[in-house]
């Protein structure tokens, strides 16, 4: 008896602990351990949203005493005690928030918002007690004051210039009256710029147009139909139809809905986003990140924001850039011009006297271009499936770089949308892993990005290999199809590469300098150049092959796509130039703006003579590029790199589109380089001169308006 009762006991216990340790590898917080997954990517699979916040304070803790060290070091300061040191600090805090703000742009929920804007005044500050801290600039400027005498080479005085600006920047040599202002001004500006970006994605995804009616149908492509009665059925609303502000719902209904009535209330509700004077109104957050952001360039001995953020740019000032946008403004205006007139007549055609709405654009170009060009976009997507644009992306990646792409099934991913690939080199070395995300949903925001989850430096001297995400918004599959894209959406996808190139080719000693981190108006250069060889009919017969049959894309088709080109770049070009203007108006002001943001927004398009048949593509409450996107005052940087990756790809226009000594030149010298270097030094290197506007404006077909 005593011996039985004692082996359940022991059994008893054993279960008890064995229930324990169950319990603390579900509740042990997975940012604390090594990662054990493949190639060391995030743990999603164990990573629950109540880890976040716990690991992100002990990162910064963490930072803290390794800053603390730095500080209380005897020994005179030196790169490696200092620089170096400082380069080194915070990994645990970088790898905890890298994850943690990826998840929360890609795969959002209520809690994790509530977090982010928990975190938000706490990470400011955090920020501020490194970069106002004078002992530690003390030290940092010392090295700077005696950095010719430390023998560096170029990358080691690239970390060290820019961590001396950067404490400049932020504010180290401010009085400590100005400081304490500083660091109030930075941690409104964190709460008021989260707010913003979550505003935009709760009242994008509060709207939906419901369809009862199959008439009010009418123009509408069967793949666009499939797709808004799946989403019916999804939100409960089966045998009826609904359409959402997602990109790829709402502009093709603008595109080839016939029914004018509902074309207005779908772009009413697009235009209007956070604008409804409700609790996610943006129109006072707007003015006030602004605002902020004027006041500290003033505090920092800056004109204005602009002033402050284009010193580190190619640009260098606001002048330079806004002269390029008011340059090409002329052209594009003309343009325009020439393409609402065409869109009135065809108009009257239809017996609508109005005058062209924003509403109407759309509509009528796309009604226009199968008139003019006998091109209907809706006969080139059944070429443009997902899967083989991807294929052709590879393509192009192994023609150029001799890269080589491999799914992975068995690995960690934060949604099951996603998919996961292993990146080699020509002989099968590891290059990195890319994550691609690519459909809508509501935990999702707007857009398409890259990102990374770990960027790419050297340790010991071996390659640590990045990580990196490309997120889109594309047009679902349906029952009946794969996700067909838009070659507007293949642009998208090929851009998006270009990003990840960047990310993945990287091959500098510091992660600081790695990948993408260069100026905001040289970033866009190596995703812009891909956009051009998904329009080579050389390239689109390697990827555009019908879904059904798999032929190839025919020829008569790819010369109607030629043809039809430079079609509506006047208002494409208008659009963008009047957001990249709207953005230059609230960044240039000298004083606090006292307007409200429709009233600001007004003046300033007035200013410019925007048409009212045209809006700015992004308007002041859903302008996340600029109020929460990291783009302030830099918006204008996609038509810089416009002209330097036109300019660029005459290079390979010239030399064949798949050049090899062309290919490893752009390699070596613009992707593998992240921000080593003078980003215009780079590009003399490729390009053996400055770029040229011309090809810019013969792309656009703007060097013809007259």
């Amino acid at each position: 008896m005593k011996i039985k009762t004692l082996l359940l006991f022991s059994a008893l216990t054993s279960a008890a602990t064995l229930h324990s340790q169950e319990k603390n590898k579900t509740t042990m917080n997975p940012f604390f351990e090594t990662y054990t997954t493949p190639y060391q990517v995030p743990p999603f699979h164990l990573i629950k949203n109540d880890h976040y916040k716990p690991a992100i304070l002990e990162g910064i803790k963490k930072q803290e005493a390794e800053i603390d060290a730095i500080v209380s070091n005897k020994e005179k300061p030196t790169f490696d005690n200092t620089v170096l040191a400082m380069e080194n600090s915070g990994k645990l805090l970088s790898r905890v928030s890298t994850v943690f703000y990826n998840v929360s742009s890609a795969n959002t929920n209520e809690e994790i918002q509530a977090i982010a804007k928990e975190l938000a005044p706490k990470l400011s500050a955090h920020n501020d007690n490194i970069f106002l801290n004078d002992a530690l600039f003390k030290r940092v400027k010392s090295v700077w004051d005696n950095q010719k005498s430390l023998k560096l080479n170029n990358e080691q005085a690239k970390i060290l210039e820019n961590l001396y600006k950067n404490f400049v920047r932020s504010g180290a040599n401010l009085s400590e009256e100005n400081k304490k202002q500083l660091r109030e001004i930075n941690a409104e500006m964190a709460v008021a710029t989260l707010k913003y970006g979550q505003n935009i994605l709760s009242e994008t995804n509060s709207y939906e147009l419901v369809i009862s009616d199959k008439k009010e149908l009418e123009g509408l492509p069967n793949e666009l139909i499939e797709t808004a009665t799946a989403d019916a059925k999804s939100r409960g609303k089966e045998g009826k139809w609904v359409f959402t502000l997602s990109n790829s719902s709402v502009m093709p209904f603008l595109q080839y809905s016939a029914n004018r009535k509902l074309r207005k209330e779908i772009w009413n509700a697009y235009q209007m986003r956070a604008n409804n004077n409700n609790e996610k109104d943006n129109k006072e957050l707007a003015i006030k990140i602004a605002n902020l952001r004027g006041k500290k360039a003033r505090l920092l001995g800056y004109e204005t924001h602009a002033d402050y953020v284009l010193e580190k740019s190619m640009a260098k000032n606001p002048e330079t850039a806004i002269k390029l946008l008011k340059d090409l403004w002329t052209p594009a205006l003309a343009m325009a011009n020439k393409e609402a007139a065409d869109i009135k007549k065809m108009m009257v055609k239809d017996g609508i006297k109005n005058d062209v709405q924003p509403y109407d654009w759309r509509y009528y170009a796309e009604k226009i271009r199968k008139e003019r060009f006998e091109l209907d976009e809706q006969e080139m997507k059944p070429y443009f499936s997902l899967e083989k644009t991807r294929e052709g992306v590879f393509t192009v990646c192994k023609n150029l770089y001799g890269l080589q792409f491999k799914q992975l099934q068995d690995i960690p991913k934060y949604h099951d949308d996603v998919t996961v690939w292993e990146v080699t080199e020509a002989d099968g070395s590891h290059v990195g892993i890319l994550y691609m995300d690519f459909h809508p949903r509501a935990s999702k925001r707007g857009g398409a990005w890259m990102t990374s989850y770990r960027t790419q430096k050297m340790e010991n001297g071996k390659r640590i290999a990045p990580i990196v995400s490309i997120v889109c918004n594309f047009t679902k599959p349906t029952e009946k199809a794969p996700a067909l894209l838009t070659f507007d959406e293949v642009s998208t996808f090929f851009h998006e590469f270009g990003h990840a190139l960047h990310g993945l080719l990287s091959n500098v000693t510091y992660e600081s300098l790695a990948g993408t981190s260069v100026p905001r108006d040289f970033v866009e250069l190596p995703s812009q150049i891909m956009e051009n060889w998904a329009a080579e009919p050389e390239v689109m017969k390697m990827y555009a092959k019908h879904f059904e049959n798999d032929n190839v894309i025919p020829d008569a088709l790819i010369e109607k796509m030629q043809k039809a080109g430079t079609f509506d770049q006047g208002f494409a070009t208008l659009e963008y130039l009047a957001a990249s203007l709207l953005d230059m108006e609230y960044h240039t002001q000298k004083s606090d703006i006292t307007k409200d943001a429709d009233s600001f927004e007004k003046e300033a398009m007035n200013k410019i003579d925007l048409p009212n048949t045209i809006i700015p593509r992004y308007r002041s409450t859903y302008f996340n590029h600029i109020f929460a996107g990291g783009y302030s005052a830099g918006y204008y940087s996609y038509i810089w790199s416009g002209v330097l990756d036109t300019d660029a790809f005459e290079v390979f226009k010239i030399n064949g589109l798949f050049n090899s000594d062309n290919a490893e030149s752009f390699r070596k010298n613009v992707l593998e380089k992240g921000g080593t270097e003078d980003p215009m030094e780079l590009y003399k290197k490729f390009r053996g001169a400055e770029p040229s506007v011309k090809p810019l404006l013969k792309k656009r077909g703007l060097d013809q308006v007259k």
